[in-house]
């Protein structure tokens, strides 16, 4: 299948996944994760109506973004781990950051956007399978609090949500119960009424398991394989 036909796929499944949870599917915003993917693939999915990227490196973006910027209208997201010493080329470099981990990493990225006038959007992500092996801070963290406390303080960012990748499991329902937990984190700290903090974005759901994840809640899904393929391993 062309990458034009893997994305009214999606977006079907997506339609269909909405529905049964009693959701419009214009709320979900279909990500497409387009780390190793080349620009003319790219290319070929913003054709076929795609204005929403992810991709996982700092550097990896770099070295193609002059080869897609005149994509007009797109958002271009770091959904992969941000070291700190890249903060400000990630400010540079993409529309919002999806992967704040730590206070340490949003004050720098504070740095960053505020040097370039930004107003950066940004997720923090949570380690929801508690899994050692992933970034991410647990959802009952102080690290996470404090980060909440400080948002007015982080002036060239703005909070908007969370991101979680969970434990993979081969049956897709087994994602189910951290998709839950996730909505149940972002409930609760919209209930806290942080200033300078929204929770309007709830960032879950792959291709393995996207359908799931708008059953619990997402409003944004990050979709790869199933719109670009199996892509080389780094």
């Amino acid at each position: 299948m062309s990458i034009a036909e893997n994305v009214a796929q999606v977006r079907e499944r997506i339609a269909a996944a909405a529905r049964r949870a009693n959701r419009r599917p214009e709320e979900i915003t279909l990500m497409a994760v387009s780390k190793m993917v080349e620009p003319a693939r790219i290319r070929e999915g913003y054709a076929a109506g795609l204005r929403n990227f992810g991709e996982n490196r700092v550097q990896e973006f770099a070295d193609k973004a002059e080869r897609v910027k005149a994509l007009a209208g797109c958002e271009w997201h770091l959904i992969g781990h941000l070291q700190s010493n890249k903060a400000s080329k990630a400010a540079e470099l993409f529309q919002a950051v999806d992967s704040i981990d730590s206070v340490r990493l949003a004050e720098k990225l504070n740095v960053g956007a505020a040097r370039l006038g930004l107003k950066l959007p940004i997720l923090l992500e949570i380690n929801i399978g508690g899994e050692a092996a992933k970034n991410g801070l647990a959802p009952d963290s102080e690290e996470l609090t404090r980060i909440l406390r400080i948002a007015p303080t982080l002036q060239a960012l703005q909070v908007r949500g969370l991101m979680a990748i969970p434990p993979f499991t081969d049956n897709p329902e087994g994602a189910r119960p951290y998709f839950r937990k996730m909505r149940q984190v972002r409930d609760a700290i919209a209930d806290r009424k942080f200033p300078s903090v929204t929770m309007e974005t709830l960032s879950i759901g792959m291709s393995h398991d996207f359908e799931i994840a708008i059953e619990e809640g997402s409003t944004c899904v990050r979709v790869g394989t199933a719109i670009f393929g199996e892509r080389p391993r780094p």
